[in-house]
């Protein structure tokens, strides 16, 4: 690993990268918080103090016209000796024969709608029970086509399931919306994911995002329901944030969480029956450097939640305040490619 680190480096040092023909861009991203957290006003000792929150190093680039690949590694996160890929966001290989149809194979984020589930988790401070409960990186297989006004990207994938932990032999189909019309963005997914072997429970994902001038607004919906079963709200999760920029280095945070779950099925492992669950909190951000950002924010949750190990309990208090770095460590041309000069 010291020997390949070295040569990459060795690499940046002598090549410069023009942004169509990077063969090669390393990343890193790492965040440090000290936070705490109090359970109806009793401190928790073990998820308070100064944490290590993420380290992660991204590696992408362009093989040729139409190949390309990306790899991102958490360092944080521990693996069993069984898979290194516990710990691996995504590792795939994409094909573009033309500018709208792609095609890609490797570890990849399961297609689930939501703006929620799609941001990095270096970028979430506090989230819903749902998210805090489920697996979204998977090996996978997908297609996805662009339409040419570059409007619209529909999305096709068999992945692993995100429930695999109760069995690896167990997978989730996956139909996805990407949507960008103007100051309106969407992401909607119909999932068909397995939660115990042959027992599927699905989902409908529809999240939308509102950007007007300095104001964001974000709002997720996603309804889950068993096989057999047409639940609408009564196993659901919704999600709304706020952001207002007032100037370019400050970001002013609001969000609300609600998770539930009355179904008296034992389907739902992100949800668990008997849940009802308001989680609220707001924050700031600011910004020193581009690449530098500090928050601090506060989170209160209140309601009854039927996973005793759950994420979100009851009467909890949660704050934070935290330096987030994002580098770009090198950008390295391919030695390959031909000047057109």
């Amino acid at each position: 690993m010291k020997k390949l680190i070295g040569a990459v480096l060795f690499g940046a040092c002598v090549l410069t990268a023009n942004a169509q023909d990077e063969i090669l861009r390393l990343k890193m991203l790492t965040r440090v918080d000290y936070q705490r957290e109090y359970i109806n006003g009793e401190a928790i000792h073990d998820n308070s103090g100064f944490k290590g929150k993420y380290l992660m190093f991204a590696i992408d680039g362009k093989i040729d016209e139409h190949f390309s690949y990306a790899y991102r590694q958490r360092l944080n996160v521990g693996h069993s000796d069984m898979s290194f890929f516990d710990a691996t966001d995504w590792a795939r290989v994409v094909y573009t024969p033309d500018g709208q149809w792609e095609f890609s194979a490797g570890k990849d984020v399961v297609a689930v709608g939501g703006y929620e589930y799609d941001k990095n988790p270096v970028d979430v401070y506090a989230a819903s029970e749902y998210w805090n409960n489920i697996s979204p990186f998977q090996l996978a297989a997908t297609v996805s086509y662009t339409t040419p006004g570059r409007h619209s990207k529909f999305i096709a994938q068999c992945s692993q399931s995100i429930y695999r932990s109760n069995a690896p032999d167990m997978y989730s189909y996956n139909l996805m919306w990407i949507g960008n019309h103007g100051c309106l963005g969407t992401m909607y997914s119909a999932n068909l994911v397995e939660y115990m072997p042959g027992k599927y429970i699905s989902y409908l994902a529809l999240g939308h995002k509102l950007t007007l001038g300095k104001l964001c607004i974000e709002a997720d919906f996603m309804n889950r329901a068993s096989s057999g079963h047409t639940f609408l709200f009564k196993d659901c999760s919704i999600m709304a944030e706020f952001a207002y920029r007032p100037i370019e280095k400050l970001n002013l945070l609001g969000k609300v969480t609600y998770d539930v779950n009355h179904t008296g099925k034992d389907a739902d492992y992100s949800v668990y029956d008997g849940t009802e669950l308001t989680s609220v909190g707001g924050g700031v951000e600011f910004y020193p450097r581009d690449n530098i950002r500090l928050h601090a924010m506060y989170a209160h949750t209140f309601g009854t939640n039927g996973n005793p190990e759950g994420t979100m309990k009851p009467g909890r208090d949660y704050m934070s305040v935290g330096l987030t770095w994002n580098v770009n460590l090198l950008s390295l041309k391919n030695p390959w490619k031909k000047d057109d000069n």
